[in-house]
């Protein structure tokens, strides 16, 4: 789905957790999941991104089951509610929990951690011929904002997301199957963020679809001075224009109508270079 276009695409956060920094404990629900996946869809989502354990800095691990049990329910419920008519991606680290989500309606895999925390992950995208999203994260969610340190955070990055593709490929998945996510927050100091996002058309450069995960991530309210991160809507929106006109094609954020809006008129501009 990701080589037919290059007009960007938008992930639209579903997070099945009581604990995620901007919106844990709205959609445990299986009702109020599916309003919030209809509501998506209104305004123009073009997947929904489902994960059963949050990745904020400083949180626990999720038993495995307990992943299982909070994400498939939605993800059969939304299939077989909308008929296919959206794309699913499941966001998890563990190869078992993915198995499930496919199994259930998935099509994608999202893996914060680039298929390192369990490579078998990349075995079962390239068996299910799978797009899977290999993210960069310093350490594992729980530690991963304990001083992290970079003396290139983009060079840095840039060299562990080949070690990832290496591995992906090995394992059997399509090139055209992978897409790479700078991971924005995850083990990244504020201007780590800032240097990413300051050179997304290196990343794209290497050739590879890439994701912009920077959703009322924090270091943008330090420079709002906004503490609330639903207050930082419109911050986002700014990453997504500029993602979009250096060549990102997929967004995942938690406001879809102003991101859409956002990446929208982008890509216009962009189309008029």
């Amino acid at each position: 789905m990701f080589s037919k276009t290059d007009k960007p695409l938008i992930m639209g956060i579903l997070n099945i957790t009581p604990d995620s920094f901007s919106d844990g404990g709205k959609f445990t629900n299986l009702n109020a999941a599916l309003q919030q996946v209809l509501r998506m869809q209104a305004e123009g989502v073009d997947i929904i991104d489902i994960g059963g354990e949050s990745t904020r800095p400083g949180s626990d691990p999720v038993p495995i089951i307990e992943q299982i049990q909070r994400v498939v329910p939605v993800i059969a419920a939304i299939r077989e509610q909308l008929n296919g008519r959206l794309a699913i991606s499941i966001d998890t680290t563990s190869s078992v929990v993915a198995k499930a989500a496919l199994e259930a309606g998935a099509t994608i895999i999202n893996d914060v951690s680039g298929g390192t925390a369990d490579p078998a992950i990349l075995t079962l995208a390239a068996t299910n011929n799978a797009p899977i999203i290999l993210m960069h994260s310093l350490g594992i969610p729980k530690t991963m904002q304990d001083h992290p340190y970079y003396e290139d955070v983009l060079a840095e990055v840039i060299a562990a997301l080949k070690q990832c593709v290496a591995a992906a490929l090995e394992a059997g998945i399509k090139k055209d199957q992978i897409v790479l996510d700078p991971g924005i927050g995850f083990g990244k100091r504020k201007q780590d963020n800032l240097s990413l996002l300051a050179h997304l058309d290196a990343l794209v450069a290497l050739g590879f679809p890439v994701l912009l995960g920077a959703s009322r991530k924090r270091f943008m309210g330090t420079l709002c001075n906004v503490n609330e991160p639903s207050e930082l809507v419109t911050a986002t929106a700014v990453t997504t224009a500029l993602g979009v006109m250096a060549g990102v094609r997929l967004f995942r954020v938690h406001d879809v109508k102003e991101n859409k809006q956002a990446a929208d008129v982008a890509y216009a501009i962009r189309q008029n270079r």
